[in-house]
């Protein structure tokens, strides 16, 4: 019996070994933990397409015993499979499936972690028959060579006869038992012919009319730029700049800041008031540029809300911080953004510009000069700000309220100061593109396989499809190439462009008339 199984499994090696054989299409491997149990063994595989490759393995354990030995243990086993590989055959990451069939005629063995303690008190003889799983990754250790670890499990049946013991005794009696068992391999794996040692180049005919010396077919490859942080707008601004609000700042100086105006005693925005429509589309346009830009992330929008000095002061408080608010709805309304994003203050009676302004006007109207400086005393010197405003009100019997009125607080009622703050994001992308295509400067065929995998995970960002068709092309996988190249050429690669236009020239060349 067991010799017609073992030329079942020579029918088998020879089935696969006999398929049409490209680069690194045959392996032939050995179980190192199968050898371990003293049981000859050997897995023939053979790819079948860019992802998938079949195998079949084969172990015979055919040691005789004699009338003196307690222990019995000789079986035979075939075991086909199919490999799904998440690179390329042959490369990294695999999961697979396979179907296992065994004779066995087993008595007094121990099995590790305390399996099939039956066969421990008496001897089985049988057939099973079983259906697994498992998961693997391969290792390269060379040109021909790699060494590849696998775990899994298998459900089966087995029907068996039993007997008292190893040598003697008459059948006890025939059993069928449904069962699982582990699954565990350490492969030396030795691939036919190997992997190349070079990009292989097109065959060049014997004789060609004229003669024509082809070169290889080298795909260009460049290193992508990085994205430049540009901000469209001076309103934006790096975040190590922002600084928390407080009623000492001076705003008014900031030349880049802007300002929405509002009607006196209101907070409702008008977009046709004074430049208020003009100052809110580039407050959106602005801010668009940063939320857009991959290379940016808005960190915080500071709004700070302000009211002229004019009227009570409680009631210019909750004027200032409505203003406030109402230019953060509006942002909002516009792009969508949440509200931790936006630092909203209200600032209350803008007093530390209108202070810096009757300063500027000192200097600038000298006959104004004297009566200016008398109401920057009192702004200086009274705390109480109702109190304040009542003094200088009656200041020169009202002169200088009047002038104060004309030149001063109509730029006081503003919802204020308005500023962008953003991060910079690295740009990750480019850097991995670059990294990769490096690797694929190389004449290592396992960096190639690496590169490929770091290019599948940003498969998303265009800027590395050209370097993508190169990973592809470089580990056999053409066609995919090809798709690759003309997405980038249609986004507007030269590179990818050129790697058609040298690939069509080299499929021509190499189909001229030969002699």
């Amino acid at each position: 019996m067991f010799k017609g199984k073992i030329v079942y499994i020579g029918l088998l090696i020879t089935l696969l070994t006999s398929l049409r054989v490209h680069s690194q299409n045959v392996t032939i491997s050995n179980n190192l933990l199968y050898d371990a149990w003293l049981t000859p063994n050997l897995r023939v595989g053979v790819r079948l397409a860019p992802h998938w490759s079949l195998g079949v393995t084969g172990g015979y354990r055919p040691w005789p015993t004699n009338d003196q030995t307690t222990r019995k243990w000789k079986h035979l086993l075939v075991s086909p499979e199919v490999r799904y590989w998440t690179d390329s055959v042959n490369v990294h990451h695999f999961i697979g499936m396979n179907l296992i069939y065994s004779h066995y005629n087993v008595g007094d063995v121990k099995f590790p972690f305390g399996m099939y303690k039956s066969v421990r008190d008496e001897r089985r003889q049988g057939d099973l028959g079983a259906l697994g799983a498992f998961y693997g990754y391969s290792w390269p250790l060379g040109r021909h060579f790699n060494i590849e670890a696998l775990i899994g499990a298998a459900v089966g049946i087995t029907k068996y006869s039993r007997y008292p013991c190893v040598h003697c005794g008459a059948k006890i009696g025939d059993a069928t038992k449904w069962f699982v068992m582990p699954q565990a391999a350490i492969n030396i794996v030795f691939n036919i012919p190997g992997r190349p040692a070079k990009q292989v180049t097109p065959v060049q005919p014997i004789y060609v009319v004229p003669p024509v010396v082809e070169q290889p077919f080298l795909p260009v490859l460049q290193p992508v730029k990085v994205r430049p942080v540009r901000p469209d707008s001076a309103l934006v601004v790096n975040s190590s700049k922002y600084v928390p609000y407080d009623r000492t700042r001076i705003l008014r100086k900031d030349k880049n800041a802007l300002y929405v105006h509002f009607h006196t005693d209101k907070y409702d925005l008008d977009p046709t008031f004074r430049q208020n429509a003009d100052m809110l589309d580039r407050i959106i346009r602005a801010t668009n540029s940063i939320i857009s830009d991959s290379t940016t992330v808005v960190k915080k929008i500071q709004i700070i809300g302000l009211a002229s000095i004019e009227g009570p002061v409680d009631r210019n408080e909750k004027l200032a911080s409505n203003r406030a608010l109402t230019l953060q709805h509006y942002v909002q309304d516009k792009l969508n953004l949440p509200d931790s994003l936006f630092d909203t203050v209200g600032g209350g009676e803008g007093w530390a510009d209108f202070r810096d302004q009757l300063n500027d006007l000192v200097k600038e109207d000298s006959l104004k000069n004297h009566q200016l400086r008398q109401a920057i005393y009192i702004i200086d010197n009274e705390n109480d700000l109702n109190v304040r405003e009542r003094k200088l009100r009656k200041l020169n019997g009202g002169r200088t309220w009047q002038y104060i009125k004309q030149n001063v607080l109509r730029d006081q009622r503003n919802s204020g100061y308005i500023r962008v703050f953003f991060d910079v994001v690295p740009d990750v992308n480019a850097q991995t593109i670059n990294d990769a295509s490096d690797m694929l400067h190389s004449d290592c065929p396992d960096c190639w396989h690496d590169a490929l995998s770091m290019l599948q995970e940003i498969s998303y960002d265009e800027r590395g499809h050209n370097a993508m068709g190169v990973a592809l092309w470089l580990c056999g996988r053409h066609d995919e190439a090809i798709e690759y190249w003309r997405k980038a050429a249609a986004n507007g690669n030269a590179d990818a462009a050129e790697n058609l236009r040298q690939l069509e020239k080299t499929k021509k060349s190499s189909l001229q008339p030969t002699e």
